[in-house]
């Protein structure tokens, strides 16, 4: 019988401390019986006796290599098309301005894209509303911080279940059928896929001087910062704020706000800000 780990109480704040500074996600005292059950297979994977001797493997491995295991295991990557049905109205709605705005240059970044379906769902949106679609200059950036995820969304493959609430009609102009040990699978056309780029990028820890400054025009960052605790929420929205034009838009998700942090931002709607 194999023995069942556990994790104790100085090991989770160990790894709560760690997870904190290198993902910045807040992880409270009553998740440690959820981290226990996310990380015990991966130390058992690894040979290691403990989540102690797991926390010591994180910290001496320098090319951070099991960090970005760590993040894919503890962030959750729960996400469909479309989602937030409101938003894409409220888009479909002030495209005509903000292409104005743009001169025809659009830029556009999918925050924490998991496994594809946002940066896929704002590139059907434009296709779809855009007039001469081709006539503009439009490119999408795609970031995660879990490898993983970004793998599965490059390969732009999804089941049934994934394309479940898709209307028919995106169906049948922006995705390909492939039969794979007999049962159907949805692919992303290319002419979905090039306006995309992918790459993987940590929130919290990574480099925004990459961002020319004022380039974007808008950020989706959705259901993101509940993870994250009142400063580093606060530090996220400040360098958004930064890397957004005038009149920006920053697309959160419904189940956070703004509204502590006292920024610039004007709320346009439910989960929407626009910066002042």
């Amino acid at each position: 019988m194999v023995e069942r780990l556990v994790l104790r109480r100085k090991e989770f704040t160990l790894l709560q401390a760690y997870i904190y500074q290198h993902i910045g996600i807040s992880l409270g005292d009553h998740k440690i019986y959820l981290v226990q059950a996310r990380l015990a297979k991966r130390v058992k994977q690894l040979g290691l006796s403990s989540f102690g001797a797991y926390y010591d493997y994180l910290v001496a491995d320098k090319k951070r290599g099991e960090l970005e295991y760590l993040s894919s295991l503890i962030s959750t990557n729960v996400t469909s098309f479309f989602r937030e049905a409101k938003q894409w109205e409220f888009l479909k709605r002030e495209l005509p301005s903000i292409i104005e705005r743009s001169g025809g240059k659009l830029r556009i970044w999918s925050a924490a894209c998991s496994s594809g379906e946002e940066p896929y769902s704002i590139a059907m949106f434009l296709m779809e509303h855009l007039p001469n679609y081709t006539q503009y200059d439009i490119k999408i950036l795609a970031t995660d911080v879990s490898s993983k995820v970004l793998k599965i969304a490059m390969n732009g493959l999804y089941s049934q279940k994934a394309i479940f609430s898709l209307n028919e009609v995106y169906l049948r102009k922006y995705f390909s059928t492939e039969i794979v040990e007999g049962e159907a699978f949805y692919r992303i056309r290319d002419a979905v896929k090039q306006r995309i780029l992918f790459r993987e990028f940590n929130l919290v820890t990574g480099d925004y001087s990459l961002f020319d400054a004022k380039a974007l025009n808008i950020i989706f960052c959705r259901n993101v910062m509940i993870y994250f605790d009142k400063s580093t929420q606060s530090a996220l929205v400040d360098r958004f704020y930064t890397i957004l034009p005038k009149n920006g838009y920053l697309f959160i998700g419904s189940s956070e706000a703004l509204t502590d942090m006292k920024k610039d931002f004007r709320s346009k709607s439910a989960s929407i800000y626009q910066k002042a």
